[in-house]
Parts: C-alpha cells; structure tokens; sequence
C-alpha cells in the first residue's frame, strides 16, 4: 500500500458474505487505514481486521438509510482532510450500485486522493452461492445487470426493460424486490415466455436467508409464501433452473456460533469453526490488558522459583513485563515453569521455554495437584494468572504448605455487543466472558446451546442461568470445536 502524507479514501469492495471474500488488497488497506466507514451487511470479521482504527457506521437497507449519502460524503471528505487513511468498506463491488461513483466524484471536488478496490459483485456471487451461474454456454452467453429502482423514485422501473426483455441472455435485478412483480408483468408484457425460469436470492449477510425458485408467471407468488427479505437478488433466464449448489459439506456446515473470548483466542476459534463451514458471530469486544506487577523481575533470579503461567494471555503479558524491565532472560536459568495445559505449554514453547511441569488435563486442580507433589521443600511458586482467577490453586499450595506468592497479571476487559442475531451455539471462553454477557443481555439467545470452555467458566455460568449447558472435553480451541461438531451430527442425524 502507498504512503500517503495527506490523508486519503480507499474505496474497497468487502465481496458477499463471509469477510474472507475479500480481495487480498482490500484487506491489507483495511488493516493499515484509520478510519473505516462500513455499510450494515458487512461481516463484523472484517470490522476486527482494523481494531486500530476509527469505526464510523453508515448502514443502508431498503427503506431505511440510517445515514444520508451525502452526509457519508461529507464524512469522507471531513476524515480525509484530518489526515486519516480512510477506508470505505461496502458489501459486494463500490462500483456495482453501490454509489462508490457519487462518492469518489464528491472526493475530486474536494481534492482528496482516492483508490477503488474491486469487490465480488452481489449479482455475481448472490446467484452462484445459490447455485445458478449467471452464464452457461448452451444457455446464456450474457448478462444484463439492472437496479430495481431509480434514485428519483423508489421502484420506478427501467425505461429499458422492454428491451431486456428481448435479450437472449441472463437479466439480474439488484435492489428490486419490492417491485418484483411488476418486473415480471412488464417482461411477460414486453413478449418474455411466462415460463420463463425465474430465482429470487437473498443470501451474503443477509439476516433472512432464502432462494426461491420458479418461472416468471408464478415467482412473485412464490416470493411471497417464502417471505423472502430484502436485501435480494433477482435472476431470470434459462440459467435461473439450473442447481449447481456446492456440494462439498463441511462438518459445521449451517452452524452459526457466537463467540465471547479474548481477541487471541476468539480469533482461532473462528478459524477453526469457519474451516469446518460455520458462520461466526462476535458477541463482544474484548480486549486484554495487562496489570502492573508488585515486584521486580530481579527478584525472579534470587532463590529456586517456580513461574506458574495459568493461559496462553499470560505468557504474553509475562515476557511483556520481563520486557519492560529489561530482564535477560538467561537470569532465569535457576526458574522451573509450570502451565495449566497443552495450548499454554506450547505458548510457553514459542518463547523458547520448555515447560517442566504440564499435567494431562488442563484444570487449575490437576495442576495444584502435581505442584504439590513437584514444589520442594525451600521453593517457592509464583502465580501470574487472570485477575478474575478464583483463589483455588493457592489455597491448594497453601494448605501443603508451599511458600507462594499470587500475581493478577492481567485482565480481560469485555465490551458486549448490543446485537441478539440468533445463534445455534454460544461459546463462553472465561468466566469473564460469562459475567460480561448477562449484565448487558439478561437472558440467553433463544435456542442456542451453550458450551463453556471448561469448569471455571461452567461453574460462572450456573449462577446466571439454570438452562442445562455442554462442557468441552478439553480446555482449549480444539475442545470447543469438537463439542460443537459433535453435538451438531446429533442433530443433523438422518432420520429413519
């Protein structure tokens, strides 16, 4: 991405649905730009691909534009001139109905340098995610994109669509749901064979997903009894029959899996989720902040030590602070580590130090148990963990009468969202996570089943809520995909 000393407006196409659609080059200026101003389908993934930046909503529906577009101009303009790198991210391509033109002309008046990055159009990607391509050589050797409605007179057809209707090739209607059947009067008045094969897709991010299916004569019939919504994508030509929906099904596929965890972990687990073909849903901003420390790291190299590290956080945060005092880390030769678990071993691993003390299942009682048994007599453990640990694992030390010193290294703060969007699974990765959900919703998400990570955030859940819950097998990212997985086949079993 070029340097820019004045500010500056990229123009980036997000593509339909899933943020991963998104071009590499619109990616790489979401993740360097300051300012993003999103349109409301966009996938909130993206959105945590620029936490360093301004986020500025300007969502538009059908019927509703919570912000004018000439105040979005306007908005630009303003950014641009503050010496923001701006990002204008919208769903599908700028350039496709997407009123990146009237943006990018209000950027030449007012002198602002600007790029457009190409999108995945929505009357491409729509139809074909739905299984209708919107060419075939034995069927449609072209396609006609046409808006549903002009910006003059909401649902004002086309003055060409008499002549669309002629054409021999795929005719694709963005934004016109609301006059979908008098699109398919006029063409069957124009001469177009009522039996003519007609879809109506609204898909991408779209709320409400469906895809119906039918002929020109009887789709808006049809359309009504699904009560489809928009956002939707209109096809009609022989393409409109064809079914050539992937058939290749992931284990998750359909699953949609709310996720509250620190940014770190959250972020694996919806790489592990997405890969097995489930959607993913934020259900709070996190961030970790780590906590000031009542001792000098000097006093890590006097005596035999024990360092207990309880998450994959607080190895991070504790080489931050051996960092930040300036500590060589050969000083620690006479420390012994100790970790709660595999995924936190394998943090402590990427730093070059090899855990002494793991136990086989990741709880802070297995791991109590065997610093009891390991700890000896003139060594003393110190314990850097969450702040919103319980006190269990030193009380255990405690009671066997090890020497032990307990640090609150770090907190995880929690900002929840204000979005209920229906889940199929809620995933609670702390305790914290827990405690953050219920003071701002109250109630779970109808019928969504809940899976906590392990017996600390389990234990937090039951004095919110009576509702029965799943536990994960193993307190990691692996655990909670495979509970999900798992419970999922039971319900998508075929009936006999």
């Amino acid at each position: 991405m070029r340097e820019e000393a004045a500010g500056c407006v990229y123009l980036v196409g997000a593509g339909c649905g899933e943020g991963d659609l998104i071009t590499l080059r619109g990616l790489r200026a979401l993740r360097e730009c300051d300012a993003v101003v999103y349109d409301e389908l966009i996938d909130p993934a993206l959105l945590d691909q620029a936490p360093q930046a301004q986020h500025h909503p300007v969502g538009k529906r059908c019927g509703r534009h919570s912000v004018p577009q000439e105040e979005t101009n306007r908005m630009l303009v303003e950014l641009a001139r503050q010496g923001k790198r701006v990002v204008r991210l919208k769903g599908g391509d700028p350039f496709v109905f997407g009123r990146g033109g009237e943006e990018i002309l209000t950027l030449q008046a007012a002198g602002i340098p600007y790029e457009e990055i190409p999108g995945i159009s929505s009357a491409i990607a729509i139809p074909a995610a739905a299984g209708i391509p919107v060419t075939h050589r034995e069927l449609s050797r072209s396609f006609h994109v046409v808006t549903g409605h002009t910006n003059a007179l909401v649902d004002v057809l086309p003055e060409s669509i008499d002549a669309l209707a002629a054409m021999q090739g795929t005719l694709i209607f963005l934004m016109g749901l609301s006059a979908l059947e008098k699109i398919a009067q006029r063409l069957i008045a124009a001469g177009k064979d009522p039996a003519t094969p007609a879809a109506v897709i609204s898909g991408g991010n779209s709320p409400h997903k469906a895809a119906v299916r039918g002929t020109l004569a009887d789709i808006a019939g049809k359309t009504r009894d699904a009560r489809v919504q928009a956002p939707a994508v209109i096809v009609v030509g022989g393409v409109a029959a064809l079914e050539m929906a992937p058939t290749i099904r992931r284990p998750l596929e359909g699953a949609r899996v709310g996720l509250l965890g620190t940014p770190v972990f959250v972020e694996k687990l919806e790489r592990k989720f997405q890969a097995l073909g489930a959607k993913t849903v934020r259900m709070a901003a996190a961030a970790v902040e780590r906590l000031p420390v009542p001792i000098r790291a000097e006093e890590l190299c006097g005596g035999d030590k024990w360092v207990v590290l309880t998450s994959a956080n607080g190895v991070r945060c504790f080489f931050q602070w051996l960092a930040e005092e300036r500590m060589d880390l050969r000083r620690l030769h006479r420390c012994k580590f100790a970790v709660i678990g595999q995924a936190t071993g394998r943090a402590l691993a990427d730093r070059g130090i090899l855990a002494d003390l793991c136990p086989e299942t990741a709880t802070s009682a297995a791991l109590g148990a065997q610093l009891c048994s390991a700890v000896k007599r003139g060594e003393e453990a110190l314990l850097f963990r969450s702040a919103s640990s319980d006190s269990a694992l030193a009380d255990a030390l405690a009671d066997r009468r090890i020497a032990v010193r307990d640090f609150d290294l770090y907190d995880a703060v929690f900002t929840p969202g204000a979005s209920r969007e229906a889940v199929d699974y809620l995933v609670f990765a702390s305790a914290g996570g827990v405690k953050a959900y219920f003071k701002t919703h109250k109630t779970l998400p109808e019928g969504a089943t809940v899976i906590c990570i392990g017996p600390v955030s389990a234990q937090e859940l039951k004095k919110w809520t009576p509702v029965p819950f799943l536990t994960a097998p193993e307190i990691s990212a692996e655990g909670i995909v495979r509970c999900a997985q798992a419970d999922w086949g039971r319900r998508n079993q075929p009936k006999e």
